[in-house]
C-alpha cells in the first residue's frame, strides 16, 4: 500500500515535469523562430563549428600522440586545451544563448587557437623533430579562422587568416628543417584552404543579412498597404452609413408632414449607428505582432542599419492589435532616440554598442533602446532641447495607452523605454 501510494503521488509530479519541459522546448523553438535570418545562421554556424572542433580533436589524436614524443607532456596538454578547449563551449552556447554570447565565445576560441600556435616554439626544444612532417596545428587552422569570422567583421577575420597562416608556417619551421620556398608553400596552402571556408561563411552571413533587410522592407510595405486598405474600407463603410441611414432619414423627415413613430425609430437607430462608428471597437487598421515588429525594425534601420534589433515574444500571450497611428508614433519616438544616440553618445577611442529590444506580451508592446555611450545628466538637459521632452516623451504622452521613460547617467549610457498597452 505504501509503495502504491508513493508511486501514485509521484506520477502526477513526473507528468507535470515532463509537460513543463515540453512547454519549455516549444517556447524556445518559437522564440528562435522569431529570430532574424542573420541570428539563425549565426547560431547554426556556431553549433556546426563547435562540433567540428570536437571532431577535429578526436581525428588529430593519433598525430598529437605521435608528436608528443618530442615535447614534454605538459606542453602537449597546454596546446590541445588552447586549440580545442573552447569549441565544445561554442557548440553549447549556440543552442540557446544570445547572439553576443555566441560571438564572444567564438572570439575567445579564435584567440586561444593563436595562443596554441604561439606555444609551439616553447614546446619543441629540438628544432628538427625527427619524423614530424608538419606540426598538427597546421592542419586545423581553418577552425580558428571559422571562429574568427563568426566573432568579428570580415576585415578582422581576413587579418586573422593572414596572421594564422603565418603562425602555422613558422610553427612548421620550428618543428622541422625547411627552406624559404617550402615555408612560402606552407603559408600559401594554409591561407588558401582557410580562405575557402572564410568566404563561404562571409557569403552566407551576408545573404542572411540581405534576407532580414528585405523582410523588414516587405513588412513595412505590407503594414502600409494594410493600413491604406483598412482606411479605404472604413471610408466606404462610413459613406454607406451616410447614404443608407442619415440621408434616408433626412429625406423621410422632409416628406413627413406629421410626427411618425417609424421615422422616430429610424432616427434613433441612425444616431446609434453614428455613435457606434465613433466609439465602437472596430479595428480596421491594426498591426499584428509580426507586422509591428517589421514596422519598427524598418524605422530603426532607416536611421542606422548597423543597430542590433532583437525581439521577445511569449507564446500564447503575444496577440497584438497595434493601431497604425500608434505604431507610427512609437516608430517616430524610437527613431528620434536612435538619432540622439548617434549625435551625442559617441565615446572617443571605442565603439558604442546600440541595441533595440521589442517585447510583445498580453496585448501590449515594450520597446527598449540602449546604448553604452557617454550618457548624460537628465537634470542638466536645457529646456530648449526638444529631442527628449517633445519628440520622445511628448509623443508617447499624447498616445492613448502609451508612455515613455529615459534613464541615463554620465559615462553609463542611456536607456529609452517606450510602452503601449491595448487597454490604455
Amino acid at each position: 500500500m505504501l509503495d502504491t501510494t508513493s508511486r501514485s503521488r509521484s506520477l502526477p509530479l513526473d507528468r507535470f515535469r515532463v509537460n513543463r519541459w515540453r512547454r519549455g522546448v516549444v517556447a524556445l523553438s518559437r522564440e528562435k523562430a522569431s529570430e532574424g535570418a542573420a541570428d539563425r545562421i549565426l547560431r547554426r554556424f556556431g553549433l556546426a563549428i563547435g562540433i567540428a572542433g570536437v571532431i577535429a580533436a578526436v581525428v588529430e589524436l593519433p598525430e598529437i600522440a605521435d608528436q608528443s614524443r618530442f615535447v614534454p607532456v605538459r606542453w602537449t596538454v597546454v596546446e590541445v586545451v588552447l586549440a580545442f578547449g573552447l569549441f565544445p563551449v561554442l557548440a553549447i552556447v549556440s543552442v540557446g544563448m544570445s547572439r553576443r554570447m555566441i560571438q564572444r565565445v567564438a572570439g575567445a576560441a579564435a584567440v586561444s587557437f593563436l595562443a596554441a600556435m604561439a606555444v609551439v616554439p616553447l614546446a619543441y626544444a629540438v628544432p628538427d623533430a625527427e619524423g614530424a612532417a608538419s606540426v598538427w596545428l597546421y592542419r586545423v587552422l581553418a577552425l580558428g579562422v571559422l571562429a574568427a569570422v563568426l566573432a568579428w567583421r570580415p576585415p578582422l577575420a581576413v587579418a586573422y587568416l593572414v596572421v594564422g597562416a603565418a603562425f602555422s608556417a613558422l610553427a612548421n619551421l620550428v618543428v622541422r628543417e625547411t627552406t624559404a620556398l617550402a615555408l612560402l608553400g606552407d603559408f600559401a596552402r594554409a591561407a588558401g584552404l582557410s580562405a575557402l571556408f572564410l568566404w563561404c561563411v562571409i557569403y552566407a552571413r551576408a545573404a542572411a543579412a540581405r534576407v532580414d533587410r528585405e523582410s523588414a522592407i516587405e513588412s513595412s510595405r505590407a503594414a502600409a498597404v494594410a493600413g491604406a486598405a483598412a482606411r479605404e474600407r472604413e471610408r466606404a463603410r462610413f459613406a454607406a452609413l451616410i447614404h443608407d441611414a442619415v440621408l434616408s432619414t433626412l429625406l423621410d423627415a422632409s416628406r413627413a408632414g406629421t410626427e411618425s413613430p417609424v421615422l422616430r425609430r429610424q432616427a434613433e437607430r441612425t444616431l446609434e449607428q453614428l455613435d457606434e462608428c465613433r466609439v465602437a471597437g472596430y479595428e480596421p487598421d491594426r498591426l499584428d505582432a509580426q507586422s509591428a515588429i517589421g514596422f519598427l525594425r524598418s524605422a530603426v534601420h532607416e536611421v542606422n542599419p548597423g543597430i542590433r534589433f532583437t525581439t521577445r515574444r511569449w507564446p500564447g500571450f503575444d496577440d497584438l492589435h497595434l493601431p497604425v497611428d500608434a505604431a507610427s508614433t512609437i516608430a517616430a519616438a524610437l527613431a528620434e532616440a536612435v538619432r540622439n544616440s548617434l549625435r551625442h553618445a559617441t565615446v572617443a577611442g571605442r565603439e558604442v554598442r546600440r541595441t533595440v529590444t521589442v517585447t510583445i506580451s498580453a496585448g501590449g508592446i515594450r520597446v527598449v533602446f540602449r546604448d553604452d555611450g557617454a550618457g548624460f545628466d537628465l537634470s542638466e538637459v536645457p529646456v530648449d532641447r526638444l529631442g527628449i521632452s517633445v519628440s520622445i516623451l511628448g509623443r508617447m504622452r499624447q498616445l492613448a495607452g502609451g508612455a515613455g521613460f529615459v534613464e541615463s547617467e554620465p559615462g553609463e549610457g542611456t536607456t529609452v523605454t517606450l510602452v503601449w498597452g491595448g487597454n490604455g
